[in-house]
């Protein structure tokens, strides 16, 4: 389980994040939902460590990572999926997958058996550079090259950002499925409440660097959700 307790962040002496607490469980989907500016993608550069805080603890299975660097939270099995993608574009779609392997030990640097069936628009483009891909096909790579690390906890940043309907839909359908599987826990920024409610068992909402809403997915009132996201 990741444990997020009373976190704060700052760029130079602008304050992101105001001692936030959140935590993601094994075999649940928690989702981090806001407006733009309003600190989720600081939320996640704080848990995967691409950017050190400045109070608070993170806590993964018990141990404290809060002063690890990115590399040795990743060993650990945190994978990030950052807003953007950020796939290699001169890399092929294979080579940008193996990039994956950087943190596997030499025995395991091989591509999870159900990749391919996860993503099955990546076997047929394995030698087409990642530059040359549709944003929806980015996406997937990049979630793809994610799985590859073998992940106890998947971080999603905006996975639904830019990409055509047909898609989102795949992607929500993969999400669900690692979710049913129990070996992970998911942590999901998104902007569209519609996406994660389908898919989270909790919701925390944030508003200038604060959680104005957190609880069950069930729990909270959607129209309150809603209203917070809009204004």
């Amino acid at each position: 389980m990741l444990e997020v307790k009373q976190v704060s962040l700052h760029y130079g002496a602008a304050i992101a994040l105001r001692k936030v607490s959140i935590q993601a469980k094994q075999g649940e989907v928690t989702c981090i939902l806001g407006r733009n500016g309003v600190g989720k993608t600081s939320m996640l550069r704080a848990i995967t460590g691409a950017h050190p805080i400045s109070g608070g603890e993170i806590v993964w299975n018990g141990e404290n990572i809060s002063r690890l660097p990115l590399y040795d939270r990743a060993r650990r099995g945190i994978a990030w999926v950052p807003q953007g993608r950020d796939v290699f574009p001169l890399l092929t779609v294979r080579e940008n997958l193996e990039t994956g392997f950087a943190v596997l030990p030499r025995g395991k640097r091989t591509f999870p058996d159900d990749m391919y069936d996860l993503f099955p628009i990546l076997k047929t483009m394995q030698r087409r550079r990642g530059g040359d891909l549709s944003g929806g096909q980015q996406q997937q790579l990049a979630i793809a090259r994610a799985l590859v690390t073998r992940p106890k906890l998947l971080v999603l940043d905006e996975p639904t950002e830019g990409i055509q309907p047909s898609i989102i839909k795949d992607i929500g359908r993969v999400i669900d499925l690692l979710r049913s599987r129990g070996e992970m826990a998911i942590v999901l920024v998104e902007q569209y409440f519609d996406f994660a409610r389908d898919l989270a068992q909790t919701i925390a909402v944030m508003d200038r660097g604060d959680i104005v809403l957190y609880g069950r997915r069930e729990d909270l009132d959607e129209d309150d959700v809603r209203r917070r996201l809009s204004v």
